[in-house]
């Protein structure tokens, strides 16, 4: 199997690459429109259900990487503070709490959404977003927030780092070519060739 870096995949980190990260000591804040808002250390995210689901991770600069990501499902980080009904949103915010974005809950809550640690079962590095990064094949890459500290259930829609700055909030694909990193970065048809 091959990582990431086997396929050439662009490393970008518009608020600055993190350096090194010690995932031992993570921790992942969850708060907002909760009953019992709680900080999950590595060790608590390491012993939740975890799945792995093929999918792609697609840059809005127009690159497209597909492979097995294995993580946590946005709905067992719910069950664990109870998420309220009311919570339309979910936020995320990564590492010195620079980057951040929100997506609607029903995508949060989308079968192949994740908070990923692996990808073909190599550990993610902080090159890509490790130790843990949001993951939500549905939308452009910039709703997949990198080393996410913090989450949010929220009934507000806050704009993040990029849609502050000219992105449109709703991230929704569009009809365009975009290099398959897969095919050594051949242009192809997106979504109308991949299958999220």
């Amino acid at each position: 199997m091959k990582y990431l870096t086997d396929y050439g995949t662009p490393i970008f980190w518009a608020e600055g690459h993190p350096g090194i990260l010690n995932k031992e000591n993570w921790e992942i804040e969850v708060t907002g429109l909760v009953e019992k808002p709680t900080i999950l250390s590595w060790s608590q995210l390491m012993n939740l259900p975890s799945k792995t689901v093929k999918t792609r991770l697609t840059s809005v600069t127009r690159w497209s990487i597909e492979g097995d990501w294995t993580g946590i499902s946005i709905s067992e980080i719910a069950k664990i503070v109870n998420m309220k009904k009311e919570a339309k949103f979910l936020r995320a915010i990564s590492y010195r709490n620079i980057y951040d974005t929100t997506i609607d809950i029903n995508i949060a809550f989308k079968e192949r959404t994740i908070l990923a640690y692996k990808f073909n079962g190599f550990d993610l590095i902080e090159d890509y977003g490790g130790p843990i990064r949001l993951l939500v094949p549905y939308l452009w890459g910039y709703k997949s927030a990198k080393s996410i500290v913090k989450i949010e259930f929220t009934d507000i829609y806050k704009s993040g780092y990029w849609e502050k700055r000219g992105y449109t909030d709703h991230a929704s694909f569009e009809k365009t070519l975009v290099r398959d990193l897969n095919d050594n970065g051949r242009l192809k048809p997106f979504p109308d060739e991949f299958n999220i």
